[in-house]
């Protein structure tokens, strides 16, 4: 902030420690004609003046905004107050989009971590390019289905409570498995009943139900619509408990 009781023209040394910036740099945007010193002594000192100062102050609030110095030019010629504003917006809205993407891959790191106990690079490798990746649903359901599924369907990059569900239910299979837990056992019978409830509130009908449990039976389609990949043994115990397709 320039102060009332500022000198009428600051060095490039007093203009440095003012605002923050090195003298490496105001010397550089002098040689490229971006803010020129109003005074320039012999033996080749310079002196800029409070409109200077102001000059590289907008200078060094556009390059905050990660424009190039070419833009910043640009906006300072034309004066506008609306294209500053405009420019920092693009940038806000595309570093939240960074930030939104960065925060679904991590929660889907956590989660796959939760299931697994452990995460490899391959895991990140697969989740960041699968991200990207175009998925067919339109090949295995109608648009209605769709919806549907987009709208309830569990996801690795949620932290919501219907996710958690699902994990646990999982690992709760897993268990039975390591320990030789029959799907008839009681316990089995529960994690059956479990798994009905929650088909129930992900699928809505039994239709829709059956058509996704027959594509997760396979790995190539549950691969190219980017489900996790779930161990078929987990498939297996629940059509054995309740002799339906099921997570």
């Amino acid at each position: 902030m320039i102060s009332k009781e500022q000198p009428a023209y600051l060095s490039t040394g007093e203009l440095s420690k003012l605002l923050n910036v090195s003298v490496r740099t105001i010397r550089y945007y002098d040689q490229i004609g971006l803010v020129e010193p109003s005074k320039k002594e012999a033996g080749g000192k310079r002196f800029y003046s409070k409109e200077n100062i102001l000059n590289l102050q907008k200078i060094l609030l556009l390059k905050s905004l990660n424009l190039s110095l070419e833009d910043s030019r640009q906006i300072l010629s034309e004066q506008s107050m609306a294209a500053v504003l405009l420019a920092h917006k693009t940038i806000l809205k595309e570093e939240i989009e960074r930030l939104q993407a960065s925060l679904k891959h991590t929660q889907s790191l956590l989660n796959i971590l939760d299931l697994q106990d452990s995460l490899h690079w391959e895991d990140l490798i697969a989740l960041v390019a699968g991200a990207e990746k175009e998925k067919e649903w339109s090949r295995y359901f109608s648009k209605e289905q769709q919806t549907t599924l987009k709208s309830h369907l569990p996801k690795l990059e949620s932290d919501d409570t219907s996710t958690k569900k699902w994990i646990n239910l999982i690992k709760r299979i897993e268990l039975c498995l390591e320990k030789g837990i029959s799907p008839h056992s009681p316990e089995g019978l529960l994690i059956s009943e479990d798994a009905e409830l929650l088909s129930d509130e992900t699928f809505g009908s039994p239709e829709l139900e059956e058509a996704f449990w027959e594509i997760r039976k396979s790995s190539e389609a549950s691969e190219e619509l980017g489900l996790y990949p779930i161990n078929p043994g987990v498939i297996g115990f629940l059509e054995s408990a309740s002799k339906k397709e099921t997570l």
